[in-house]
């Protein structure tokens, strides 16, 4: 598939449970992608994501957590782990997908895609580059990318812009 033609809804990726959702199953949902860790500063940030959720969800908001264990290493779980750990500590019930890589020549193809349509502010130095555990990516319904934010905005701050694109 050429570039032009590709869409965030051309993804696909594994769950936890190892099931191979398609994005396109999304279409028409507000998004917000974000790159998950179990044993992180900011990991305390799923409780936030899951409220957001749970507030959003009937008027067709989902969040979309990817781990990655490619900072600090603080997601080596396991799927089933991940998934316990999740649900014991935040009562997660937003789909986590398998772990995958978010930077690097082994990145998953949804997140090279996210990283060109929104680089971030520091392109130029980053070349797009995920900084760390939970960025943030904000998707409309029609699939554009409209935002990415940094792991240090915590997710009740994205509430207004979610609420904006959900009219």
């Amino acid at each position: 598939m050429t570039s032009a033609a590709q869409s965030l809804y051309s993804f696909s990726a594994p769950l936890l449970d190892g099931r191979t959702v398609s994005l396109d199953r999304f279409r028409g949902r507000v998004l917000l992608i974000v790159n998950t860790a179990s044993r992180c500063g900011f990991t305390p940030q799923y409780a936030g994501l899951e409220t957001l959720f749970r507030a959003y969800a009937d008027r067709g908001f989902a969040v979309l957590g990817f781990p990655s264990n490619q900072f600090g290493r603080q997601e080596p779980g396991s799927a089933a782990e991940i998934a316990a750990f999740c649900d014991r500590n935040f009562g997660v019930t937003f789909p986590l997908f398998a772990k995958i890589e978010v930077n690097g020549p082994r990145a998953h193809p949804l997140y090279r895609y996210l990283k060109k349509q929104q680089p971030g502010a520091m392109r130029l130095l980053t070349g797009g580059r995920i900084p760390w555990n939970f960025t943030k990516f904000l998707v409309a319904r029609t699939g554009e990318i409209v935002a990415r934010y940094g792991p240090r905005v915590a997710p009740q701050q994205i509430a207004p812009a979610i609420e904006q694109l959900l009219g």
